[in-house]
């Protein structure tokens, strides 16, 4: 399993963070799609989601900084 740290480009705010654990890019891509729709009492509309990072997932732990 993979951490996935995306910015997504929305017309309302115009970026916001979202950080998603998922078994691969596409499952990461749609779970970051449907957590903004979730997010939100007006669906925005999404112009872009560019993924940033991606780390594996240890025993240890896995961790990004959200700037």
């Amino acid at each position: 399993m993979n951490l996935y740290h995306f910015k997504v480009l929305i017309t309302e705010f115009n970026e916001i963070t979202v950080v998603v654990a998922a078994e691969n890019d596409e499952q990461a891509f749609k779970r970051a799609e449907i957590e903004v729709e979730a997010s939100f009492l007006k669906l925005p509309e999404i112009k872009e989601i560019v993924l940033t990072e991606r780390k594996k997932i240890s025993n240890k732990g896995t961790a990004f900084v959200v700037k």
